[in-house]
């Protein structure tokens, strides 16, 4: 199986790496020519990911056409760009291999959902989990969520993307994967609020555990597992990026719980924090299923100016409860 990857970002790069292992194959489309260049002349993504040398069997292109000599193509294009990329990409009947984590503005869809809508023909897979890219591409081990309906095609991308380092665990649930890496996004948003703030562990502790209830809830509305959202590509990819900088979303929440403008945070990066186009599509969507998720609520805040101070001071306030309500 020739596997194609749909961004050369980091996490694109990474993961063309794990599906090189043992000499294969890999076509990694990029964007930007810079990246493409660096890739084919050097083995090197200096852009995204420096520092990393790649596999010699991964070759670089700037033309989604080429992904046509492909057999299963991993989608790790921003969650926001993922509908006008596939529409611009031969698919037909390959896996899309789904590894953006958001939903999209506007429509409120789930990448899946975009996914199948640009191409209704192509069988859909989601993977997730708590991988930060410098570490996968190091080859430290790691293990993450493989979802597909289609049981025989999910075990054929496992064993494609396997490595000694790089495991997934497979699950049917596609919405549960995808709700958690989603939803996560936001809550390490504010952690990265409480580090800024200087609000404690207690309070990080206290906002990682409430947050995936959050999830939980929204979860269930939305037809996912419990047990999905309690395996790695929800609370443990929440547990990781709800502590450490190299989270593009908690790094964002330091700043906003510095008093920086959200604005300004989101002007200066390179690389985008999904959680600041979830959030508000995240809380609209959880008011129309009738789901409570303050934390989530108090993200957009933030992000729409609020002070850490009042916010936080805003959550502390709500009515006391029992603990699962």
């Amino acid at each position: 199986m020739r596997i194609g990857v749909i961004g050369g970002g980091a996490w694109g790069t990474a993961l063309a790496q794990v599906a090189a292992h043992g000499g294969r194959e890999v076509l990694l489309w990029a964007r930007e020519p810079e990246v493409v260049d660096s890739v084919t002349a050097e083995r090197r993504n200096h852009l995204f990911l420096p520092g990393i040398d790649l596999s010699p069997t991964i070759r670089a292109t700037a033309a989604l056409t080429d992904l046509a000599a492909t057999d299963a193509l991993l989608v790790v294009a921003p969650a926001q760009h993922v509908g006008a990329v596939l529409a611009a990409t031969p698919v037909g009947r390959r896996p899309l291999v789904l590894c953006a984590k958001g939903i999209e503005a506007g429509s409120r869809r789930l990448v899946g959902e975009v996914a199948r809508a640009v191409h209704p023909d192509a069988p859909i897979a989601v993977l997730s989990g708590p991988t930060f890219a410098h570490e996968v591409a190091r080859g430290l081990p790691t293990a993450v969520t493989l979802a597909c309906e289609d049981e025989g095609l999910r075990a054929a991308l496992s064993e494609r993307i396997a490595a000694p380092h790089f495991r997934p665990y497979g699950s049917s649930d596609v919405t549960g994967a995808e709700i958690g890496g989603a939803v996560k996004n936001v809550l390490a948003i504010g952690c990265g609020v409480v580090e800024g703030a200087g609000l404690g562990q207690n309070a990080r502790a206290a906002l990682i555990a409430r947050g995936f209830a959050e999830m939980t809830r929204f979860g269930l509305a939305r037809g996912a597992r419990a047990e999905t959202l309690a395996g790695l590509s929800g609370l443990g990819d929440l547990v990781l990026t709800c502590s450490s900088t190299s989270s593009r979303n908690f790094s964002l929440g330091v700043g906003l719980g510095r008093g920086e403008p959200a604005a300004s945070l989101l002007a200066d990066r390179r690389t985008v924090a999904e959680g600041a186009f979830t959030a508000p599509v995240l809380a609209q969507a959880a008011r129309e299923a009738g789901v409570d998720m303050p934390v989530t609520d108090a993200v957009c805040r933030l992000l729409g100016g609020a002070s850490a101070t009042e916010v936080v001071g805003a959550l502390l306030a709500r009515p006391l409860r029992d603990e699962g309500v």
